[in-house]
């Protein structure tokens, strides 16, 4: 189950806030893989809020790639826009980003 413990106001603020960021997390032919799933855990605890990338030669749809990747990281899914994803997941220890 994807958390969606996020108010639109906070949803449209990390919006804003992955406008500017490149991807740092693959998904290709293989899909979600351990290692997808591990570098994405890395990449979102230490940034929090992460952009995704589904390559073309994915087998599934970019949703539900990204969608699949959210629920195993155990993040907020944010938005999904053509083969681009913005994942959330806020760090308690160090926290980056003040949510509105």
């Amino acid at each position: 189950m994807i958390r969606n413990s996020l108010t639109g106001k906070q949803k449209s603020f990390l919006r804003s806030m992955g406008m500017g960021i490149e991807p740092v997390v693959q998904i290709g032919k293989e899909g979600v893989t351990a290692s997808v799933v591990d570098a994405a855990k890395e990449a979102i605890k230490k940034r929090e809020l992460i952009k995704v990338r589904v390559q073309q030669n994915a087998d599934d749809t970019p949703k539900a790639e990204i969608e699949l990747l959210a629920e195993r990281v155990d993040c907020n899914l944010v938005q999904v826009i053509g083969r681009n994803g913005l994942l959330f997941k806020r760090n308690f220890d160090k926290p980056k980003i003040e949510l509105p």
